[in-house]
């Protein structure tokens, strides 16, 4: 598995190894020991997927608290854009936003620590979404941040006028 650094502390992109011949292809997606090789050390408790059509826009979401959660995310259908919010008023990279095109094709999972937000477009017809998080789902720690924080100025790559959001989402916060 290869890992590359972004222009956010700690999260990471990682890019399996992919064996391909005429019956398909095989990755491993999940080895406890190679993430523990390459320094992500956490313990993943809870694993969901979401199916999405092009439009949705989920997020931007975290956790608090005793409740905050690490998350390791691909996409097993489809395209998507995901995106992170560092919220970590200690970190160098603390109001830094980033987006990565993840999909089936590229097979890329990004690992996004605790204390970041996270949110994603679907750019496919319709996408599979599936994370792992080291922390189990609490609905009263829940948080979120605007999708369409001004401030924020993150670019979904979804049309206006195509843009679906859920109520909840809209009324969270600006950063």
């Amino acid at each position: 598995m290869k890992i590359k650094k972004t222009k956010i502390e700690g999260v990471l992109v990682l890019e399996p190894n992919v064996i391909q011949d005429e019956r398909g292809y095989f990755m491993e997606s999940y080895n406890l020991q190679t993430l523990n090789k390459l320094g992500i050390s956490v313990e993943f408790v809870q694993d969901n997927e979401a199916s999405s059509s092009y439009g949705v826009i989920r997020g931007l979401h975290f956790q608090n608290g005793e409740f905050s959660q690490a998350k390791l995310v691909r996409v097993t259908q489809g395209r998507v854009l995901d995106v992170i919010l560092d919220m970590r008023t200690t970190s160098k990279t603390y109001g830094r936003c980033i987006a990565i095109k993840v999909s089936s094709k590229n097979k890329l999972q990004v690992y996004i620590p605790r204390g970041c937000a996270h949110g994603y477009s679907v750019l496919s017809k319709t996408a599979v979404f599936n994370y792992k998080c080291d922390n189990y789902y609490n609905p009263k720690s829940e948080g979120g941040i605007n999708p369409l924080d001004p401030n924020l100025n993150i670019d979904w790559k979804i049309p206006e006028n195509k843009r679906i959001i859920s109520n909840k989402d809209m009324n969270w916060p600006n950063f």
